[in-house]
């Protein structure tokens, strides 16, 4: 056997060792991150609020997610005496608005003022794009001093909303955001987020987002509560119209402008499901990958490249290492060694799903396909690029977002 053949093996021995080191840095650097991370206090006032609140879901062609989603809220303690809810129909094309409307007729509590309303034609001289348009035009007839925008794929506790203003008002927050626990419901979502749920722990550290003096930020979409002056003095979602990513752009412009950006933790008061299949998965982190990453295209591609090393490196080589002890009998103590590393890739991949159940209350379901996940996601990293510089292909919910 020659020497090239020798030295390739080693080499291969060598790289098979690289996701244990990856791994192992990401499961300490979690917890470090995580280890102090302010959690939304679990104690909810004895009263409500006497500041007047408004819950805003923007809802597109959601007709799978806005019956859970409005019955969750309007099934919540009085998180205020004087509270209301507006569900604003962003032109759907499936049953949102007629499902919205049979849950708010048939609600137990008459005392909540409910209001469906249409967000009309967009602008066609200019450029809006996901939820701003129906936000912004939730908020011509909003006038509480604290308005939450509420995804609809989102389902509250009974007692988040009377814990989440509750702890505004008292921190003096202008942006009170809750980090949501995932929920996982078909395949590609098991396969997939719990490696973005890592990232995005590791990517944005919360300690930096709630310093005034860092010029971090970040705030969870799904669920921003807001001072009403303070979104009004920031332009709100009108003055990030073309904003794709538009959770991180006004959390960004909260902190630049002076204002008081508060986030938290909240896994046991927001649950989040983010998407029902493969195809709407791809479809939303391929429009988001390259955007969350700085609009940089090295470490837009580096992180899918990370990914793919940790999380499916370490299969392959674990289904490739027996041919290379039948095939190459000199370098069978390197083939021992890709074996081992592997093996321990694997274990840590383990480890690492057991610290998301014990952080964020994510099960250990399917754990073992996060090898095809990783496989998901660097394909994800170059489309985003490419979807996202080009124009083509990048949407939302079918919507063209260039």
């Amino acid at each position: 056997m020659s020497g090239w053949t020798v030295c390739a093996a080693a080499g291969v021995s060598l790289v098979a060792w690289v996701p244990v080191m990856g791994l192992l840095i990401l499961l300490i650097s979690l917890q470090r991150v995580f280890r102090s991370a302010p959690l939304l206090s679990s104690d909810p006032p004895a009263q409500p609020s006497d500041q007047a609140l408004t819950v805003v879901i923007p809802a597109y062609n959601e007709q799978d997610n806005i019956v859970r989603c409005l019955s969750s809220v309007l099934a919540s303690d009085p998180p205020a005496l004087n509270w209301s809810v507006v569900v604003v129909d962003d032109q759907s094309t499936d049953r949102t608005a007629e499902l919205a409307r049979e849950i708010v007729a048939a609600r137990d509590n008459r005392a909540i003022t409910c209001r469906i309303m249409e967000s009309g034609e967009r602008p066609m001289d200019e450029r809006w794009v996901g939820k701003n348009w129906a936000c912004s035009q939730a908020m011509d007839v909003v006038e509480t001093p604290w308005v939450l925008f509420l995804d609809a794929d989102v389902v509250l506790s009974r007692d988040a909303l009377k814990r989440a203003l509750a702890s505004a008002v008292a921190e003096g927050a202008d942006l009170f955001s809750l980090a949501p626990r995932l929920v996982c419901d078909c395949l590609a979502e098991w396969m997939v987020q719990p490696i973005m749920a890592s990232l995005l722990g590791l990517g944005f550290p919360i300690s930096e987002a709630n310093d005034p003096a860092s010029p971090v930020a970040f705030a969870a979409g799904p669920f921003m509560l807001f001072r009403h002056s303070a979104y009004t003095a920031i332009g709100g979602h009108r003055a990030l119209a073309g904003e794709v990513v538009e959770d991180l752009a006004l959390a960004r412009t909260i902190k630049q402008t002076g204002h008081r950006l508060i986030y938290r933790l909240g896994l046991d008061a927001v649950d989040l499901q983010m998407y029902s299949d493969l195809s709407s998965l791809w479809e939303g982190w391929t429009k988001n990958w390259y955007l969350g990453l700085e609009r940089s295209v090295l470490k837009s591609l580096l992180a899918g490249a990370a990914v793919f090393t940790m999380f499916s490196l370490p299969w392959l080589l674990l289904m490739t290492a027996p041919v290379g002890f039948v095939v190459l009998p000199d370098c069978r103590l390197a083939t021992l060694s890709v074996v081992i590393a592997a093996a321990t890739a694997v274990l840590l991949q383990w480890m690492l799903r057991l610290w998301t159940r014990w952080r964020f209350g994510l099960p250990l379901n399917f754990w073992w396909l996060m090898g095809l996940g990783g496989l998901i996601v660097a394909a994800i990293a170059p489309t985003s690029v490419w979807r996202s510089l080009t124009g083509r292909g990048w949407t939302w919910k079918g919507r063209p977002l260039a």
